[in-house]
């Protein structure tokens, strides 16, 4: 059973039982990291907590909600292997699935509504990554992030069967 780790700010905490619910009618197992109240609060602990159990592999993937999805986002991609997207729609959520392998969803409770959410949600975790060139681009990430210049250039120019899309 695929595991998901979820967390928000204050902001986001009215929202996220309502995708915990969804997520747990899909048949996911969740995980709250927290807030589990309105009192104001700092969404990096949570984004940092959500990227961090995704990072290390105890959890598949991890859903965040601020107020945009924007700084809850940034805070889970400070975490090495996080690539955390912040969609306001379906589309964009199924090919940052597809071409960019993320693996952290975040978005805004003030920008979506509850079944605007469930179907990106959905479109999410209903996509899968499909490799070939984008799979040069995840690495490049992954080069960028470990600071590895030379990796980094050599990858811009592979040409590498893995690569390719056939």
């Amino acid at each position: 059973m695929t595991k998901i780790a979820i967390g928000s700010d204050h902001v986001g905490i009215e929202l996220k039982p309502v995708i915990i619910d969804y997520l747990q009618e899909l048949g996911y197992d969740v995980t709250d990291f927290g807030t589990k109240t309105t009192d104001r609060t700092d969404y990096p602990i949570y984004g940092k907590k959500v990227g961090e159990a995704v990072a290390s592999g105890d959890y598949d993937l991890g859903i965040l909600i601020c107020g945009t999805g924007v700084g809850i986002s940034l805070a889970a991609n400070k975490v090495n292997g996080i690539r955390a997207v912040v969609c306001s729609e379906p589309y964009s959520a199924q090919l940052s699935r597809q071409h960019n392998n993320t693996n952290v969803l975040a978005f805004g409770s003030r920008v979506v509504g509850a079944e605007l959410a469930k179907m990106i949600v959905k479109s999410w975790l209903d996509a899968s990554f499909i490799g070939g060139r984008h799979l040069r681009r995840v690495d490049e990430l992954g080069a960028i992030e470990a600071k590895d210049d030379q990796k980094f250039v050599v990858l811009q120019g592979s040409t590498s069967s893995r690569y390719t899309d056939d």
